[in-house]
């Protein structure tokens, strides 16, 4: 847990993938550093357990692939408390495992509707909500996959690739406006996403870490709680690294 007190007095965050993992370790932490928090996930029942461990006291069970529902839940939290400072993205999907020519369609689809599409309508409608206060954080989380590409994983590399290349573009057009925009791109780390893969997929990613370890979730929600906050003023449209050495660019 963070050293800090009081750095999110007043602060109000939606953070989605929130029942579990980053999500939630993320929102714990601004929870206990003096913020609110409205947790987004579609896993109902984990939610609610997520809700009552953290704290926090607004869950929306949503898919963020459906724009609609996101609209809603981002009207919501906005009406509940009382505005929105921090959008905290880290819903996604692994997909399949499977090399390109073998790849199942619809598994790609489903992986860019989540992790492109999904965190692109909660960019698009907790922006306005920023700009409307002339304030704000979104950390959208990427991973080194795309960047370097991971073998027989390409919906997900691809996927998160667009993700960098979207943070940039709108940090770019935000600067100037109050709100930062910044992805964060982990190498693997301990986390339930990693039951959707074989375990062959995550050994050769663990060796691919000059560390030669997985990283922990805490130590990728310390980067993200230090990217969603005011400490974070100067750098945006960029993309901080939690890879043990993997990525230095």
């Amino acid at each position: 847990m963070s050293a800090f007190t009081g750095r999110y007095a007043g602060r109000r965050a939606i953070v989605t993938g929130a029942a579990s993992g980053l999500g939630k370790a993320v929102a714990a932490r601004i929870v206990a550093e003096g913020g609110s928090v409205a947790l987004w996930d579609l896993d109902v029942d984990a939610l609610e357990a997520a809700a009552s461990e953290v704290g926090a006291t607004l869950v929306s069970a949503l898919d963020v692939s459906d724009q609609a529902a996101v609209e809603a839940a981002a009207k919501r939290a906005a009406e509940e408390l009382g505005g929105i400072d921090i959008l905290v993205c880290s819903a996604g999907i692994t997909g399949a495992t499977a090399p390109v020519h073998e790849y199942p369609v619809e598994s790609w689809l489903r992986v860019f509707d989540i992790n492109v599409n999904g965190l692109f309508y909660c960019n698009r409608a907790v922006v306005p909500l920023m700009l409307a206060n002339g304030y704000g954080r979104i950390v959208n989380v990427a991973s080194v996959a795309g960047k370097e590409g991971n073998p027989n994983a390409s919906a997900y590399s691809a996927s998160k690739a667009a993700v960098i290349g979207l943070t940039k573009s709108l940090g770019k057009e935000l600067a100037g406006k109050g709100i930062i925009a910044n992805a964060l791109t982990p190498a693997t780390f301990e986390s339930p996403i990693l039951a959707q893969l074989p375990q062959s997929q995550v050994d050769y990613m663990r060796s691919k870490i000059p560390m030669g370890r997985l990283g922990e979730v805490d130590e990728s929600a310390a980067m993200i709680c230090f990217m969603a906050s005011e400490e974070c003023s100067f750098t945006t449209a960029a993309t901080f690294d939690t890879s043990g050495g993997r990525t230095t660019f």
